[in-house]
């Protein structure tokens, strides 16, 4: 891999166009979603080796419950086969990895494996693989907000205290950075209710390619996208005007 000047610290993926990829291959369903691991452990490997710091994948949304039951019950036995068929190649790979989104109302199965992928990992000091899983952006602020009416309740803050900061502390990704890049495959052009807050200055990379079919060349490709622009955070540049 080329040494690429300028890399985020933390990069963010939506994951879009598994089934999508699986019917262009007369395939089922089932068949994108276990291709779709597939790259998420590479991508992953390849992240932790261009020294990313965090690595934000949004594996499942709240929304998606909405889906087929049939598709449903697939993707959660495709979750218990990560844990079985891909976790000790992460933690060779020396990655930590953390779960964000709504914990609280998971089946106990579901509960059970991310308690043991984070346990298994926990002691591993390299990339931090944060998978977004039931998670929701417009959610995950709703929640923020009731745990900040609490403390502002028992007196422990104040309501002068809250500006960005504190809200931060309160959100799913308290103690870890913003992203700096954010990829969507599949050609799709919109956040889809993913780290709202946190993407406020965020670079996007979008591309064509259907998340099964991404490939890490692709992935070095937005990391150079990334390194050729200039972030400046709502400022002016000298002798311009925005």
């Amino acid at each position: 891999m080329s040494e690429i000047t300028n890399l985020p610290d933390h990069v963010a993926i939506i994951l879009d166009g598994n089934r999508r990829w699986a019917r262009g291959q007369e395939l089922q369903d089932e068949d994108g979603h276990r291709k779709g691991i597939e790259t998420l452990v590479l991508i992953a490997k390849a992240a932790a080796n261009f020294n990313i710091k965090y690595l934000t994948l949004y594996s499942f949304s709240k929304e998606n419950w909405k889906r087929d039951p049939s598709e449903i019950s697939n993707l959660m036995d495709l979750m218990k086969s990560f844990e079985s068929e891909y976790l000790d190649e992460i933690i060779l790979n020396n990655i930590k990895v953390t779960v964000i989104g709504d914990m609280d109302t998971l089946a106990k199965p579901q509960k059970r494996i991310i308690k043991m992928v984070q346990e298994r990992t926990h002691d591993n000091n390299g990339m931090q693989l944060i998978a977004a899983f039931n998670y929701s952006g417009r959610d995950e602020i709703i929640r923020a907000m009731k745990k900040i009416l609490d403390d502002v309740q028992l007196s422990k803050i104040s309501i002068d205290m809250i500006n960005d900061d504190l809200v931060g502390n309160y959100l799913d990704t308290a103690n870890i950075p913003d992203p700096d890049l954010i990829i969507r495959t599949s050609g799709e052009m919109r956040l889809s209710n993913f780290l709202l807050w946190q993407c406020a200055y965020s670079e996007f990379v979008f591309t064509e390619t259907y998340w099964p079919d991404f490939t890490v060349d692709q992935f070095q490709n937005a990391l150079e996208q990334y390194s050729q622009r200039e972030r400046r955070y709502g400022r002016n540049t000298p002798n311009q005007i925005v």
